[in-house]
This record gives C-alpha cells, structure tokens and sequence, in this order.
C-alpha cells in the first residue's frame, strides 16, 4: 500500500481547522482528520463544513465511539466523513455496530486499540469483528502520566511491528511521535502516517518554528510517498 499522509485537525476553531486543512493538502496532505477536539468543539457542523470545503477528500471523524456505535458512526458518515474511529475498550457489540453502520453508509471504521492491557491482541480482534484499519495508540495522559512518574515513556514503536504482524488489515501508529518517527512508520510496515502535534511548537496551533507550515508539511509529505 502507497503510505498516506493524514494531518489531524486536533483545534477548536473551525475557521483555523479549515485553513490548516487547505494548507495541507496544497502540501500534499492525502487525508484530513477531524480531530476529537475539533469534533468536541464544532461537531457535525464542522464535519459539514470540512466536507463542503474539500469535496473528494478522505475525511476521518475521530470520535472514539465506546457505545451507541450505529448512531454515532451513521450520523458522521451522512455529514460527510469516510472514516470514522471506534474503541477496542468498547463492547464488541458496539464495535459490530459501527462496523455494521460503515457497511449501510459507505464508511470505513478504525479500530483504536488505546488503553488495551494487550495492544496485539486488542488490534487482532478489531480485525476480526470487522474493522477495515487499525489504530494502534498509546494516549496522551498515559504518556503525561508515566513520564511525570519518572519512567521511560512509551511509544506506538514499541510494538508495532507485532501489530502489524498480527492483522492483515492497514495500521497506523499515534501518540507522542518525532516527526521523524511517523516517517519511518512505513518502513515499520505501517502505511498511514499522521502528522499532528509533533508537528507544532504547542499542543493547540499548527506552527512551526519559522512560521512556514506549508514549506515543512511539504518536505514530509515528499519524504514519506517517496518522491
């Protein structure tokens, strides 16, 4: 599979998610992602709006669903988004749901398997109740919280070669990478690469050090597909 570059809007207002957006994919940016903050601040409405700006665009709808699964993933699929993210945490009922409303809806489902005791084993059975990619995720407070504990702090690198030996299915690994990390995470076996807040000089603006966010989305969107 050719890697896919996928920025994730993780911001709150919808005017600056939308012009990060269109300066990604003049960049070369292949997916967006409304990011749970996003989704949390402007909901439907702002998947809307993403949809409406950039016809044709994979959009991925981070909603973390844990339960009323079908509802959830209908109502982001009809608003526009392709993708959209249910919990490994949550019942297998519900991920069946989501996974079912995908199917009527045209959209597919990522599995996350964040706060899993088992993160292998957790991605094997997102694959097989059904999901047609797999997040493999180690959170933000999980990594705040060991790192405030004096411990080595943990990465999706850890394991992920595992997971993506464990499922047939295309993985992608988020939760505190360099940017030069998520551009080896092909050469993992793990296609879909986020760019996020490595990106950023904070967690809440899309800002590089010189200001030239186009020129830096760029280069790595080169580096990664290769070109």
């Amino acid at each position: 599979m050719r890697p896919i570059v996928q920025i994730s809007l993780d911001l709150t207002d919808l005017d600056e998610a939308l012009e990060t957006a269109a300066t990604a994919l003049r960049a070369g940016v292949d997916w967006l992602e409304a990011g749970t903050p996003l989704i949390l601040a402007e909901g439907l409405h702002g998947v809307r709006q993403l949809r409406a700006a950039f016809p044709g665009v994979p959009l991925v709808a981070d909603l973390k669903t844990m339960d009323g699964g079908y509802l959830e993933a209908e109502m982001m699929a009809t608003a526009g988004a392709t993708h959209v993210v249910v919990m490994a945490r949550a019942h297998e009922e519900t991920i069946k749901c989501v996974v079912r409303a995908g199917a009527d809806f045209g959209c597919k489902v990522m599995g996350d398997n964040l706060g899993c005791h088992d993160m292998v084993t957790a991605a094997k059975s997102l694959e097989d109740l059904g999901c047609d990619y797999v997040v493999h995720h180690i959170g933000y407070d999980e990594r705040r919280g060991i790192a405030a504990a004096g411990r080595p702090m943990p990465s999706p690198l850890d394991q992920l070669r595992e997971v993506v030996a464990a499922v047939h299915v295309p993985v992608q690994a988020v939760g505190g990478l360099s940017i030069e990390q998520a551009i080896r995470c092909p050469q993992y076996g793990a296609p879909l690469v986020v760019l996020g807040a490595p990106l950023t000089i904070d967690a809440d603006a899309f800002r590089t050090a010189d200001g030239d966010l186009e020129g830096a989305l760029r280069l790595i969107c080169r580096t990664i597909h290769g070109e």
